[in-house]
């Protein structure tokens, strides 16, 4: 079972109090946990590939690390940076793979 997700609480919860509790209990509570439909390893990948795709670097680096976690291996993240490169832009890949050295390693 995957690990209660409290980042929302922990950053937003007195600012924010239904915003922290739908993204910690909605959002990673239930959407995160139906394993049946995606395994963590698949729902990191998805989620990264959007974030690369938006521009969304300060979440893509969280989420790459909490792909990491899920299994996804360094080749797996480079294969998928590489791939987007030709659809989300290629200055996109460039930060995406700034975030995956700090986060995989060089």
């Amino acid at each position: 079972m995957a690990e209660k997700q409290t980042a929302g609480r922990d950053n937003l919860g007195e600012f924010a109090p239904q915003f922290a509790a739908l993204n910690d209990d909605v959002l990673f509570g239930e959407v995160w946990s139906r394993e049946s439909e995606l395994s963590l390893h698949d729902r990191s990948m998805i989620t990264c590939a959007s974030l690369m795709s938006q521009g969304l670097f300060p979440q893509l680096s969280s989420h790459m690390k909490l792909a990491k976690k899920h299994g996804v291996t360094k080749d797996e993240m480079v294969a998928l940076i590489t791939q987007l490169a030709f659809y989300a832009g290629w200055p996109k890949a460039w930060s995406a793979f700034g975030l995956a050295k700090e986060v995989y390693g060089d």
